[in-house]
This record gives structure tokens, C-alpha cells and sequence, in this order.
């Protein structure tokens, strides 16, 4: 059950990570006034973009230097990994760049060092632009103002396997809808394949105890509350698919890819995803396409998970105008749907997800996959706490391990997690 920020980019966005910008360092005379003339040289990063989406990018970029000639918008692109770092580096070096893509648990930092823009200051007439979660995806608890524009969202269903389900006596048209129902079909599953299949891939991470109701924070934004009851409980469950290989053995060590290669050959039963990963079932896996489920993600909330990504702007610029209207340019309902119709995204823009393109089906699966996913995005969460780092994701993770092998209890390991996320909440300022 798990699509976390990084799964995102494996199961629906394969090719499409984040995007950055790197641009000029700066003296500190950066300017939060964004209502003067859009001009200067500003430099765009994006983050293992370039090779699928080269022309779409330099059509943008072409767009706004002609929209606005004064202007020279230089695009370079990253590798995929140690993006986070980069970041850090950059801000740490003064070097970070004019226009930055973040996700909201990378926008946090900046923000408290005083580097990232806050847009309803600088920009607020672009607010109404936006949906209203998206838009307030990149505020930080215990601050105001919001921090980066809204770009692209994404969510997506559950696929399941149906010959795995009717092999082990399950009604492969009635898939689990509730946690209660999808751990006793795991068991089952793993019961009548003497172990064989397992129907989950993946440990359990923090949108996972979101969508299982859990309240992950108090209310300040100033400590994490996962290790309630509820959060027990959840874990406890997990800990008794794993006794019974109803959670996959490798899940411990399992990557985004690894559970999509699981699911592929038949050992895991249910994979998240998105409509992206049809196109591959079709391709690499026919036996697999012609016995696909698809069904919603499980929430005992009512709201499904989504993941959000959008566009910074260096507080410290020295050209806040152009690093701005850059930054709207890029997150317009125009560039954003364009975008969508590439790769298996969603636009923030507000309106946008009412296009036929996301409302109308036309028989296929990728289109019924897409419809559903923009319909459940209207009132979607984004169930990652914006000040959880990835630091304390491995914090978790490596609890979580520990309580699956039986080296503590499901209350202990979510414990000394608190503990671990708590402390590094405190150094965070």
C-alpha cells in the first residue's frame, strides 16, 4: 500500500522527477517585491528531465523569453540522485537557484532559513489560480505565508493480480475496499498459497498510517503523535501479514521498482500505481494485463493520499520578477495541462481537472484509471507532514523493520520513532 514521494516518481512518474532550478548566487540583496519589470538572466534546473521531455522544456522556456524579451532563462538538468543534498549544498554555499522545484518536505528547510519566497506576500493574486489544498501543500506549520506555487499532483488506484485472487478462492471482481477486508484477504492469499504469494510489497511508511486515520502531528506542527493507539494497531497488522509471508519477505529492503517486478511476475498480488504502469503491464507483462484489477486506495479517511510537487523561488534572487513570473509561468493551467497530456500527471490549476481530458472515459483502462484518479483528487491529502524529512522516513522505516523481525514491539518501534523524529524536528529550528 505504499506509493510514497519517491515511489510517486517510480510508479507514475518513471521518467518525470522533480524539476529544480539553479541560478545565480547571491549578495543577499534579494528583493520580495515580484510587481516590477520582468527582466534578467535566471537559470532552471530540473531533475532528470531532459532526456524525455528536452523539447517540451525549450518550448516553455522559448514561450516566456518571447512573452517577455528582456529575459534569459538558462535550463540546466540534474541527475535523479542526491537531489535533497544538492539542495542543501546550494543553500549552505549560497548558490541555490533562482526558481527551485520542491516538494513540500524540501521547501520546509529553505523556508525557515529564510530562503524560500512566501508567495502571499510577493504574489498573492495567483492564489485564486490554484486548487486551495494545492496551493496550501507548501505552507509550513508554525509559520504563515506559502512558499512555492502548486505544480503537478498526482495519485493513483490499486492494481490487483485476479488470477492470484481466484486462485486462492477470493472473488477476483470484489477486491478488498476497507483495511479489514484487505488483511484478511492477504492471509488468505498467503494461506492457500503455502506462502508463495504475498499480496503487499511494501512496509508500511507515513502515508500509510495517514490513510489509516492516524494522526500524525499535534496540532502545533511541534511533535509527531504516530504512536497512538491507532498507529499500533496498524503496525500490529503488518507485523501479522509478515508472520504469515502475506507481507512480502523483501519488503524490508524493497524499492519502488523491486515491488513493480514482484507484482509483475506474480508473487505480490496488490501494487499501487498509476495509469503509466498499464502501458507497461501491456508490454512486459500480457498474461498479467488480461487479468488486471484495478481498484481505489484503501483509506479509512474517505480521502485518498496525493503527492505534490511545485516551483520555489530563491528569496535572494536578484531578479524577483522574473523569477516569478518564470515560476507561474511554468504552474499556469496552460503549461500544466500541456504537461499532463505528456506523462500521466495532474495540474494543480484550479478548473483544470474538469477538462473532458480527466472527466470523460472512453472505454480503456488508462482513461478509466486517469478519470478516477482526477475525480479523487478534488478532495485528496497530502498525508506526508510537510516537516518530515527524509531522515525521519529512514527513521521509521528502520523502526518499522524492527517490529516486523520481532526485535521489539509494534508500540516500541513507533516510540523510539517519535523519539528519533522528534529530536531531528528540534534541529530543524
Amino acid at each position: 500500500m505504499r506509493t510514497s514521494r519517491r515511489a510517486l516518481a517510480a510508479a507514475a512518474l518513471a521518467l518525470v522527477l522533480p524539476l529544480s532550478a539553479c541560478g545565480s548566487g547571491d549578495d543577499g540583496s534579494g528583493s520580495t517585491d515580484a510587481s516590477g519589470k520582468v527582466e534578467g538572466d535566471i537559470t532552471f534546473q530540473t531533475w532528470n528531465l531532459q532526456a524525455n521531455f528536452k523539447s517540451y522544456f525549450e518550448g516553455v522556456i522559448a514561450d516566456f523569453e518571447k512573452k517577455y524579451p528582456d529575459t534569459n532563462v538558462k535550463w540546466i538538468d540534474q541527475p535523479a540522485e542526491g537531489y535533497a543534498d544538492k539542495i542543501s549544498a546550494d543553500a549552505a554555499g549560497g548558490t541555490l537557484p533562482d526558481v527551485v522545484n520542491v516538494s513540500p518536505d524540501l521547501v520546509a528547510p529553505l523556508a525557515k532559513a529564510g530562503l524560500a519566497l512566501d508567495l502571499d506576500k510577493a504574489a498573492p493574486t495567483y492564489k485564486k489560480e490554484y486548487l486551495a489544498g494545492a496551493w496550501a501543500s507548501h505552507q509550513i506549520p508554525g509559520m504563515t505565508g506559502t512558499y512555492a506555487f502548486p505544480w503537478y499532483l498526482n495519485t493513483g488506484p490499486l492494481f490487483y493480480n485476479k488470477s492470484l485472487f481466484e486462485e486462492a478462492g477470493l472473488d477476483p471482481d470484489k477486491p478488498p475496499t476497507t483495511y479489514d477486508e484487505l488483511f484478511s484477504d492477504a492471509l488468505e492469499l498467503a494461506e492457500k498459497s503455502d506462502g508463495k504469494v504475498a499480496t503487499l510489497a511494501n512496509v508500511p511508511t507515513i502515508e500509510d498510517f495517514g490513510r489509516y486515520g492516524v494522526e500524525l502531528m499535534n496540532k502545533e506542527g511541534t511533535g509527531f503523535a504516530f504512536n497512538d493507539a491507532k498507529g499500533v494497531e496498524l503496525l500490529s497488522k503488518y507485523k501479522e501479514l509478515y508472520d504469515a509471508k502475506a507481507l512480502d519477505s523483501q519488503a524490508l529492503t524493497a524499492t519502488p521498482e523491486s515491488s513493480g517486478k514482484k507484482f509483475l511476475t506474480g508473487a505480490v498480488a496488490m501494487n499501487p500505481g498509476s495509469a503509466l504502469d498499464l502501458e507497461n503491464f501491456k508490454t512486459q507483462a500480457p498474461n498479467l494485463y488480461k487479468n488486471i484489477g484495478i481498484t481505489d486506495q484503501i483509506t479509512s479517511t474517505g480521502k485518498v493520499n496525493m503527492y505534490v510537487m511545485g516551483v520555489m523561488v530563491n528569496s535572494q534572487t536578484k531578479h524577483t520578477p522574473a523569477a516569478v513570473a518564470f515560476a507561474h509561468f511554468v504552474t499556469d493551467a496552460q503549461n500544466q495541462m500541456s504537461f499532463a497530456k505528456q506523462v500521466a500527471i495532474f495540474p494543480s490549476t484550479a478548473g483544470s481537472l474538469d477538462d473532458p481530458y480527466f472527466t470523460k472515459e472512453d472505454g480503456t483502462d488508462v482513461t478509466r484509471v486517469r478519470v478516477a484518479a482526477a475525480k479523487s483528487l478534488k478532495n485528496a491529502v497530502n498525508y506526508t507532514p510537510v516537516l518530515f524529512s527524509e531522515q525521519m522516513k529512514t527513521e521509521l522505516r528502520n523502526e518499522v523493520a524492527k517490529a516486523l523481525q520481532g526485535k521489539q514491539s509494534p508500540k516500541e518501534a513507533l516510540d523510539n520513532a517519535v523519539e528519533a523524529c522528534d529530536k531531528l524536528l528540534e534541529q530543524q529550528g
